[in-house]
């Protein structure tokens, strides 16, 4: 099974994420928090462990984790720790810009997966 803990539903993955995870088994969704940016390091570490502990009592193959930076690496941290091979999705970005008269930008961006990535060492 792999836990996607991150604000994207696997649902609304590309057809070629979908076909990347299932070399991990079933995909589960777990939202992933919002992290107050006036969090206090203790309250931080804190919600890591239950995080962490909650992925780690489902036994997972693996875990995509992906969200505010502190809180992942907390949480990335606690999984490696145990053992569980934990995940980044990577992709290309395309980007295209559109500056208007007034000075204003538009910026639109696709992203198309490209693969996971681990995080710690195999």
């Amino acid at each position: 099974m792999l836990i996607n803990f991150t604000n994207h539903p696997s649902a609304q993955w590309s057809a070629e994420q979908k076909v990347a995870a299932q070399v991990y088994g079933k995909v589960i969704d777990l939202a992933f928090p919002a992290i107050d940016p006036a969090t206090n390091e203790a309250v931080l570490d804190s919600l890591a462990t239950v995080y962490a502990d909650h992925i780690l009592h489902l036994s997972p193959n693996a875990v995509l984790c992906q969200g505010e930076c502190t809180f992942v690496y907390r949480v990335v941290q606690r999984l490696e720790a145990a053992g569980i091979p934990t995940l980044a999705a990577c992709s290309r970005r395309k980007s295209q810009e559109t500056t208007y008269p007034d000075g204003s930008t538009l910026k639109r961006s696709i992203f198309a997966f490209a693969g996971f990535r681990r995080y710690g060492t195999p």
